[in-house]
């Protein structure tokens, strides 16, 4: 009987279509530590998993191991070349979460562009007005640069626009004239479009190329007074230097869903800004988001132990082609 381990129970949208399975034998964890993480892969064939890892140690006790499914879109927990090398479909919930994220992204621009947490830990203090420290800002007539124009930059490139905000899009990996065809300015260098930008929105993956992409140079070619949010990847941001950024009065604020380490060490200096909005990872964390995430992750996994993984919901869709079986299955 095909044993599915889960790094943490599903929302039960997603569970029912498990648990409606009587072929299968379900072990469910919760937030495991590695030990423990590697112990119950060691008999598994399908894996379902948040933020645990399958990398090289994962899959070096994981020999039957035939399947790994993330509840998310974002893959660098996985070892995708590893899996692929055994033949393992890497799959993800594509299209389950972008609304979800984008709205997020909007709440934290909001957030910080209007002060909303500073001012309400005022009055709920006793105060009144705060004294001090950032102005609000309108969005209309500002620009704003969307870094990554996947399925959520895309939503968030919208939603700009409907607040009347100027939006340049930023991504190597998109044909100009479709991006120009959507109505939005395309920049191809980023520091430059940096140097105009009112507001930057991070949603591109973490890769190599990505990493620190917004360093110091980075920070130092932003035009002054601008406002980063960042519901991609922690990584993607120095902190260090959004710190330098922040404190110095560059930044006016920042909007965080994910850090550099999670949870945060308490002495983490962005914890003690005022102009910085921070929340867990949760961007995609809705009710809504849950139910669509949680069974598509499910599906996922089932549809690859029956031999017919999705290759829509697949990072590593070109293992098909090495299996004749698997691809006709598909």
């Amino acid at each position: 009987m095909p044993r599915i381990v889960l790094g943490r129970a599903l929302h039960p949208a997603g569970q029912a279509l498990l648990d409606a399975r009587a072929d299968l034998d379900l072990v469910v964890l919760h937030d495991p530590p590695v030990a423990a993480w590697h112990a119950a892969l060691a008999e598994a064939d399908g894996a379902v998993l948040w933020l645990e890892r399958i990398d090289a140690a994962a899959l070096a006790v994981a020999p039957r191991l035939k399947a790994v499914s993330r509840i998310g879109v974002g893959f660098d927990t996985v070892d995708v070349p590893a899996c692929s090398a055994r033949g393992i479909p890497v799959m993800v919930v594509n299209g389950a979460n972008d609304l979800s994220v984008a709205e997020h992204a909007m709440m934290l621009l909001l957030a910080v562009a209007r002060r909303a947490v500073d001012i309400d830990r005022q009055v709920k203090e006793g105060g009144w007005w705060p004294e001090g420290g950032p102005r609000m800002v309108d969005l209309a007539g500002r620009r704003a640069l969307v870094v990554g124009y996947g399925r959520i930059g895309t939503r968030v490139a919208a939603y700009l626009r409907a607040f009347h905000m100027e939006v340049t899009v930023l991504d190597p990996l998109y044909h100009p004239a479709r991006i120009a065809a959507d109505g939005y300015r395309v920049a191809r260098d980023l520091h430059a479009a940096l140097a105009e930008a009112d507001v930057v929105t991070l949603h591109c993956p973490l890769t190599p190329a990505t990493r620190h992409l917004m360093d110091s140079a980075a920070f130092a070619a932003l035009k002054p007074g601008a406002i980063l949010v960042n519901t991609a990847r922690g990584p993607i941001v120095d902190e260090a230097a959004l710190v330098a950024a922040l404190e110095s009065g560059r930044l006016m604020g920042a909007g965080l869903d994910v850090l550099e380490a999670e949870p945060p060490n308490p002495g983490n200096r962005l914890l003690r800004l005022p102009n910085v909005v921070i929340s867990p990872h949760a961007a995609a964390g809705t009710e809504e988001g849950m139910a669509r995430m949680a069974r598509q992750a499910a599906r996922n996994v089932l549809d690859a132990l029956d031999g017919r993984p999705d290759p829509a919901m697949m990072v590593n869709p070109e293992i098909l082609a090495r299996d004749p079986s698997a691809a006709a299955a598909t």
